[in-house]
């Protein structure tokens, strides 16, 4: 897995939340344009390779299958829901 798919799949965790909308995914590529449209592409990968699920107006969440990707198989950190505060 290329560094840029485990900064998107480890946003989950650096922000704390179960979902996160695409602004808050873009944050992985940076203030670089190039690597937010290839944040935008690892995206819309990884919703078909089933790690990640579109929950509409541009939410998306983990799946089973993302978080294990995203933890190596050994857990994280809890996770809030997006309208949930801290």
């Amino acid at each position: 897995m290329d560094e840029l798919t485990r900064k998107v799949l480890g946003s989950f965790a650096h922000w704390r939340k179960e979902t996160l909308d695409l602004h808050e995914l873009f944050e992985a590529g940076g203030n670089d344009p190039e690597a937010r449209t290839a944040v935008f592409d690892i995206v819309e990968r990884l919703v078909a390779d089933g790690l990640l699920a579109e929950e509409g107006n541009d939410f998306y969440s983990l799946t089973e299958k993302g978080k294990v990707a995203a933890t190596g198989g050994h857990g994280g950190p809890p996770l809030r829901k997006h309208n949930e505060k801290e």
